[in-house]
């Protein structure tokens, strides 16, 4: 089987990947701090987990995310299918890829609430805050962002525009956001846009990039095809401030409502009382 002839390379590979951690942790820890590894057998054993579990997910990736991206973009890319789902007529126009902007939004949304970083980050959150941040509110902003992000970076792939107009323009309204958006989610928006780019995320959306890169008529892998990741990076930040913002706005007005409405019942009582009649006539 392909299996047991790329496993024991993989797996010498990956030793080799983790092996300056490994020096890293232990090196810190016996010549810096000076102490003993608290439980050490556990330690060795949950790395060499973290050993076995990167050579399982490297194959994972190359025999099953990486050609599903491709083979997606390919499809929906086919000129055959294209003529079948088009909605302009003569030459083909960027309208007429509408289902990959479909797809990419739905294939980004989807790995991102699937994303176990963002999870992790999503619950501590939640956790430092005393509940002030929602975790599903969280997963669900960040997600929408990424799901934005490759849906706008996929159009870009299609018109074949510089990336770097979308970029500066987006990093230019997260410094705007960054102005009007409560002190509190400031840092955890912008480290949202980093949580994203992880395990599940990144190898769907860079073979979904090359994928239309190369099926694309005119554009190049090499050009068009990187610059997905930056765009599911880049929205999210928006998003959350973005979330944060209409939270904000919503509890505000909620509070003026409310004090409005105790405002006008004070007014009603004081008004009730000044009317009432003297009972001695």
């Amino acid at each position: 089987m392909q299996f047991f002839q790329d496993f024991p390379g993989l797996l010498l590979d990956t030793f080799f990947d983790v092996l300056p951690i490994a020096v890293i942790i232990f090196g810190f820890q016996f010549l810096v701090i000076r102490k003993r590894v608290r439980n050490l057998k556990k330690v060795l054993a949950g790395m060499l987990y973290v050993l076995i579990g990167i050579t399982f997910f490297l194959l994972g990736l190359e025999q099953a995310l990486f050609p599903i991206g491709r083979s997606m973009a390919e499809q929906l890319t086919n000129p055959e299918f294209l003529q079948s789902v088009r909605i302009t007529t003569g030459a083909l126009h960027w309208q007429d890829y509408y289902w990959v902007y479909i797809f990419a939004f739905a294939i980004g949304a989807g790995t991102t609430i699937a994303e176990p970083a963002l999870i992790a980050v999503a619950m501590k959150a939640n956790e430092v805050s005393g509940g002030a941040i929602g975790v599903w509110g969280l997963r669900v902003a960040v997600a929408i962002g990424v799901a934005i992000g490759l849906a706008l970076g996929s159009y870009r792939i299609v018109i074949g525009a510089p990336m770097h107009y979308f970029i500066i323009s987006g990093y230019v309204i997260v410094v705007i956001q960054t102005f009007f958006s409560p002190k509190l989610i400031v840092p955890l928006a912008y480290d949202s846009g980093g949580v994203t780019t992880s395990t599940v995320t990144v190898p769907l959306v860079a073979a979904l990039g090359l994928g239309l890169a190369e099926t694309v008529p005119g554009r190049s892998p090499l050009i068009d095809g990187f610059g997905l990741i930056a765009f599911a990076s880049l929205c999210p930040i928006i998003s959350v401030m973005a979330y944060a913002q209409l939270s904000e706005f919503k509890d505000a007005h909620a509070l003026k409502k409310r004090s409005k409405d105790e405002y006008y019942q004070k007014k009603q009582s004081g008004s009730g009382q000044n009317t009432k009649p003297d009972e001695r006539s």
